[in-house]
C-alpha cells in the first residue's frame, strides 16, 4: 500500500472522557470486530483496566476504512492512557503518529491533563482534531466546550458550517452519533507518513512486551525501508544482530504479514531474549545495509516516587524477586533493586512514575502472583551536596547522610496545573499554600472555572495531595503535573527510636518546620499500636541526636505482693525491689516485638492530621 493511503493517529484525552469507547466505535465501523467479539473497552484487555475503568497500557490497532471518495485507507490507531502517571505511554504513541484525536467531554469541559497532552502533541508536530464527546448527556454544554478549546488549546473549534472539519466534531461515542465524521476527518486532515520506501531500513521501537515462548516482541513504526521475515536486523543502541522470525499487525487480534513497509505499524519477533535489550525509542536497521543515523528516540523514563516492597513472610522473598523480574519485562518504566531493612528483612527498593503507577504495580503483584506485600512510605529522590564537595542522590531515608556531612539539600519540584470550579477555590488555595506551593498563574478560563498553576515539592504531592484535592473539590477539580527541576530546601531526616534503637522502616525525610508535628503524630500512633511489654518502652522522634517528641508504652505489672497478708512492710518492699531489678535487666537486654499491623498502620500516615 502506498504511503499516501496510510494514516497513523492516536487518541488522547483526560481520564474518563471516552477515548476507549470511541476506539470501540471505530473498531466497529471499520469491521475490525465481528458481532460476537464486540464488547465494552475492547482494547482495555488487562483486568485492572476494566475494573478501574482506566487505560494503563497503550494499544495499537490496524483498521481498514473505505472513505466517501471510494478510496481504501489503512488507519493505524493507538489508544493511550489518560492518567498523568502513564503519560510516558502517550509520548510513545505520539512519536509514532502524524495526528491525534483530542477528545473532550462536553459535560466536564477541558481538564488539566487535556492541556498537558496537547502541549506534548504540539511538540511532536501532530495534526490535532478536536472531538467533543458525550453530547447525549443532559449536562453537555457543547458551545462552552468549543470556546474553552479555542481559549486554552488554541485549536480552531469555531462552529462554522462552511468548514466542518475545522469545527470541534460533536459526537456521542457511546451511541455512535457522529463517529463516521471522525473517520472522514482522520482521512482528510491527518497527513500521510513521510519516509523513503527504497532507503535503508529505519524502524522506531515504541513499545515492547515479553512472551515466555517467543521472547521480547517489539512494536515498531517503519519510517524508511522495508521489513521482511528472515532479514538480519540490528538494534542501534546495543549493536546486537537478530534474524526476524515473524512480522504481524494487530487488528486487534494478531495477524501475520509478509512485510512491513515505510509508514506502517506492526510487531516484530526476532528471538530477542529480554525486553531490556529492545529499548523503547531505539532504532532497528538492516545489518547488511545500515542507516546512516538513528531516529530521534524518547527521553528515558526516570522514576519519581520510590518505596520499599517486602514480602509479608520472609520465605516468600524468592517469589517476590521472580514476580518483579517478570513484571518489569512488560513495564519499562518500573525499576527495582535489592535492599535490606533491620525491621522488615530482605526486600526491594522500587521506583515508580507516580502514586497510581505504584498502586497498580502493587495490585498486579498481589493479584497476578498471589503475593502478600508490605510497602514502606513513598519517598522521592533528593540531591545532596556534602561538605566534602561530593554530590549524591538519595531516594531512601536510610541513605540520608548525618547532618554534619550535609552542605545543602535539593528536592524535586513539580509544575502543577489545576482546573477547578470557582466554588472550591478557597480550600484549594489553602491546600497549595500548606504544601509549600509557589503560585505561578491564576486565570479565570470561564466565569465558573479557574486555572491555577503552582510549583509544589514532589514530596508534598506523594503524601495525600491528590486525595485532599478531590475531597476539597468534591471530585470536580482535575490536576496535571510535570517535573520542573530541583530547588534548595531545609530538609531533615526524622528518625523513630523504639527502646533507644532506630527503626529504619519508620524513618522519613521532611521539612524542618514540619518535623515536630510529624514526629509527634508518629510516636502517638505507635504508642497505640505496640503492645505492652514486660518493661517500659520509650518511643522517640529524633533529628540527629536531638529528641523532639516522646511517648511511653507502660509495662505490664504483676502484683507480686498479692500473697502477702499482713506482716512486716519490709517483706513487700523486698518483693517490689526484686521485681524492679528484673524489669531493669529486661529493659537492658529485652527486645521489643513490633507487630506487622504497626508497620502497616504507621506507614500509611501521610500527614500529621492523618
Amino acid at each position: 500500500m502506498a504511503d499516501k493511503r496510510i494514516r497513523n493517529f492516536s487518541i488522547i484525552a483526560h481520564i474518563d472522557h471516552g477515548k476507549s469507547t470511541l476506539a470501540d466505535r471505530l473498531l466497529e465501523l471499520t469491521g475490525a470486530l465481528s458481532e460476537r467479539e464486540r464488547g465494552e473497552q475492547v482494547l482495555d484487555s488487562m483486568e485492572l483496566e476494566r475494573e478501574r475503568g482506566i487505560t494503563i497500557k497503550a494499544h495499537a490497532v490496524r483498521l481498514a476504512y473505505t472513505a466517501r471518495d471510494g478510496q481504501s485507507y489503512q488507519l493505524n490507531l493507538i489508544d493511550t492512557p489518560g492518567h498523568v502517571d502513564f503519560s510516558y505511554e502517550v509520548s510513545r504513541s505520539q512519536a509514532a503518529s502524524q495526528g491525534a484525536l483530542r477528545v473532550v467531554d462536553a459535560s466536564q469541559w477541558v481538564e488539566s491533563h487535556t492541556l498537558a497532552n496537547d502541549y506534548m502533541a504540539l511538540k511532536h508536530d501532530l495534526e490535532i482534531i478536536p472531538v467533543i464527546n458525550k453530547i447525549d448527556l443532559p449536562a453537555a454544554r457543547v458551545e462552552e466546550t468549543r470556546q474553552q478549546i479555542e481559549h486554552l488549546l488554541g485549536l480552531p473549534a469555531a462552529k462554522d458550517p462552511s468548514t466542518p472539519l475545522r469545527a470541534g466534531l460533536a459526537i456521542s461515542a457511546k451511541l455512535g452519533l457522529g463517529v463516521e465524521a471522525v473517520l472522514e476527518a482522520i482521512v482528510e486532515r491527518v497527513p500521510p507518513p513521510r519516509g523513503e520506501a527504497e532507503g535503508p531500513l529505519r524502524a522506531l521501537v515504541f513499545d515492547s512486551w515479553f512472551d515466555p515462548y517467543r521472547g521480547a516482541i517489539v512494536l515498531v513504526r517503519v519510517v524508511d525501508g522495508l521489513l521482511r521475515p528472515r532479514m538480519q536486523v540490528r538494534l542501534w543502541a546495543t549493536g546486537q544482530s537478530y534474524e526476524v522470525e515473524e512480522l504481524g499487525v494487530l487488528t486487534p487480534k494478531p495477524v501475520r504479514v509478509e512485510q512491513l513497509t515505510a509508514g506502517e505499524v506492526g510487531f516484530v519477533m526476532a528471538n530477542i531474549k529480554r525486553v531490556a535489550d529492545a529499548k523503547v525509542g531505539d532504532t532497528i536497521t538492516e545489518d547488511a545495509r545500515p542507516a546512516g543515523t538513528p531516529l530521534p528516540g524518547f527521553t528515558e523514563v526516570k522514576p519519581m516516587v520510590f518505596a520499599g516492597l517486602y514480602p509479608a513472610s520472609a520465605e516468600n522473598y524468592e517469589e517476590l524477586r521472580d514476580a518483579l523480574e517478570k513484571l518489569s519485562l512488560n513495564d519499562s518504566a518500573f525499576r527495582y533493586e535489592p535492599e535490606t531493612s533491620a525491621a522488615l528483612g530482605f526486600g526491594f527498593r522500587a521506583g515508580f512514575l507516580g502514586l497510581l503507577h505504584m498502586e497498580i504495580v502493587q495490585e498486579r503483584l498481589e493479584r497476578e502472583f498471589g503475593l502478600a506485600l508490605v510497602s514502606t512510605a513513598p519517598s522521592v529522590r533528593y540531591r545532596i551536596l556534602k561538605t566534602a564537595g561530593q554530590e549524591i542522590e538519595v531516594e531512601s531515608p536510610a541513605k540520608f547522610p548525618a547532618p554534619r556531612e550535609i552542605d545543602l539539600v535539593e528536592e524535586p519540584v513539580l509544575a502543577v496545573t489545576i482546573i477547578t470550579p470557582a466554588t472550591y477555590l478557597g480550600g484549594l488555595l489553602k491546600l497549595c499554600e500548606e504544601r509549600r506551593g509557589a503560585q505561578k498563574k491564576f486565570d479565570y478560563i470561564s466565569p465558573e472555572r479557574v486555572l491555577l498553576a503552582y510549583e509544589l515539592p514532589l514530596a508534598e504531592m506523594v503524601r495525600d495531595f491528590y486525595d485532599r484535592l478531590k475531597s476539597l473539590s468534591q471530585g470536580y477539580a482535575s490536576m496535571d503535573y510535570e517535573l520542573a527541576g530541583y530547588r534548595v530546601a531545609d530538609l531533615v531526616k526524622l528518625d523513630i527510636l523504639v527502646a533507644g534503637e532506630p527503626v529504619d522502616a519508620f524513618a522519613t525525610i521532611c521539612h524542618r518546620d514540619e518535623a515536630y508535628e510529624r514526629g509527634k503524630a508518629l510516636v502517638e500512633r505507635l504508642r497505640q499500636l505496640i503492645p505492652r511489654q514486660q518493661f517500659e518502652v520509650a518511643l522517640q522522634a529524633a533529628l540527629g541526636s536531638r529528641v523532639i517528641a516522646r511517648e511511653t508504652v507502660r509495662p505490664l505489672r504483676k502484683d507480686v505482693t498479692a500473697k502477702c497478708y499482713g506482716g512486716d512492710i519490709t517483706r513487700k518492699r523486698k518483693l517490689l525491689e526484686k521485681q524492679r531489678a528484673g524489669k531493669k535487666r529486661m529493659k537492658r537486654i529485652g527486645r521489643v516485638d513490633i507487630p506487622q499491623e504497626a508497620f502497616l498502620a504507621v506507614l500509611k500516615i501521610s500527614s500529621p492530621e492523618g
